[in-house]
Order: structure tokens, then C-alpha cells, then sequence
């Protein structure tokens, strides 16, 4: 989240309008709806992720067991059987 400065980017008579409410308090404006992005996608850690998971699944298919697969990752091995799951069913 990025602050700026209400003067720099509103109007002289909103920012009077919003001095009524909340006079020199700091304001959170959520994003529009349509410009709402999911976790991850703005620095690119969901794509990361899924290629990961992706590389999981593939290496459990050519044998590598749950074990040795949550050691390489630094994962626990409730969480590979939780990625091998999701990735079965994509």
C-alpha cells in the first residue's frame, strides 16, 4: 500500500468534504472492484508457486517420495500431500 499526500491528487473542495468526516486522520481507500488483484499476482510469488507445485508434482510422479520431497522444499509433508492433491486434480 502506498501513501499520498490527499493534496496532491484530490481536489481542493473534496479534500474540504473529507476534512468534515475525518479531520487529519489517515483514510484507507480500497481499490475498485475491477482493479482488485489476487494474492501474489503483482509480484509474481503465485506464479512462482505454481510452477514450483507444478515441479513437486512432477518429481513425485517419477518417484520421489513425500519425505524427501518436503526435506528438498523445506516444506512439512502434510503440505506436499496437500500440492500433490491440488495439482491431481488440475
Amino acid at each position: 500500500m502506498e501513501y499520498k499526500s490527499a493534496e496532491g491528487v484530490l481536489p481542493a473542495e473534496l479534500i474540504k468534504q473529507i476534512q468534515r468526516y475525518v479531520d487529519g486522520a489517515v483514510v484507507y481507500i480500497p481499490r475498485n472492484e475491477t482493479n482488485l488483484k489476487r494474492w501474489g499476482e503483482q509480484n509474481g510469488t503465485r506464479s512462482r508457486l505454481r510452477q514450483r507445485n507444478q515441479a513437486i508434482y512432477q518429481r513425485f510422479l517419477e518417484g520421489e517420495t513425500v519425505a524427501d520431497l518436503a526435506a528438498h522444499h523445506y516444506l512439512s509433508e502434510k503440505s506436499i500431500r496437500r500440492i500433490l492433491r491440488e495439482e491431481k486434480r488440475n
